[in-house]
């Protein structure tokens, strides 16, 4: 089952090695992305694929990469 996950990563973010590592991980995981807004506090981006995948992504991207530390993540399903 496809689903559509908004994401919003809150903590001190590095934008450009943040979005790198989230495309970088969703091409791995074969997840369609799309980056939303980032600022050094927070960043929201769309994630469309299987469950367990779109599931991986998060736990990847709540970990990494190393010059972030994200303190919360919240996530909302996104209807088409």
């Amino acid at each position: 089952m496809t689903e559509h996950i908004e994401f919003v990563f809150i903590g001190e973010i590095a934008c450009k090695s943040f979005i790198e590592f989230t495309r970088h991980r969703a091409a791995r995981l074969d997840l369609a992305l799309v980056v939303g807004a980032c600022d050094a506090g927070r960043a929201t981006m769309r994630v469309s694929g299987q469950e367990a995948l779109v599931d991986m992504f998060e736990m990847a991207c709540s970990l990494g990469p190393r010059n972030c530390i994200i303190r919360e993540v919240t996530r909302a399903d996104v209807r088409n």
